[in-house]
């Protein structure tokens, strides 16, 4: 396979507001910030949706933007493969995030046929140190099993 994006930054982005509508309800999800060669960086904006008793941003906000980041690198190399799914994710909370934007940067270290294998890493807006390392993989079908009925 070739390493060559095969989707652009705005495709992709118009892409997921066409197939998942829901990810923005209720206040701002995931924005796709740049994307390159087996690669994706996507930004939650800070809002209250996103933020658990404490005051910090929640796991599960944290482990949508992994989910998100790593789906968006995958598109960006294979195109529009609406069926591909998350197999296995996990994820190491490092530390608590700062009440800022968050940024979770995915890249696709194994690009098989039908499996891919990725990493994102998680950190506030404006610092170097991550908050979260997450690892998972993602089954591509067979291209024939592709369409969406």
């Amino acid at each position: 396979m070739t390493t060559e994006p095969v989707m652009s930054r705005d495709a992709v982005a118009a892409y997921l507001d066409e197939v998942f509508p829901q990810i923005h309800h209720g206040g701002p999800g995931p924005v796709v910030a740049a994307v390159g060669p087996m690669s994706a960086v996507l930004r939650l904006p800070y809002h209250d949706r996103h933020v658990r008793p404490g005051g910090t941003l929640s796991g599960p906000a944290m482990m949508m933007l992994a989910d998100v980041a790593f789906y968006v690198a995958l598109l960006v190399q294979l195109g529009p493969v609406p069926l591909a799914v998350t197999t296995s994710l996990s994820f190491n909370f490092l530390r608590k995030p700062a009440r800022r934007d968050l940024l979770g940067e995915a890249r696709i270290m194994k690009l098989g046929r039908r499996l891919a294998v990725g990493e994102v890493l998680i950190r506030s807006d404006g610092s170097d140190d991550l908050v979260c390392h997450a690892t998972g993989t993602y089954a591509i079908p067979a291209p024939e099993k592709n369409a969406v009925s």
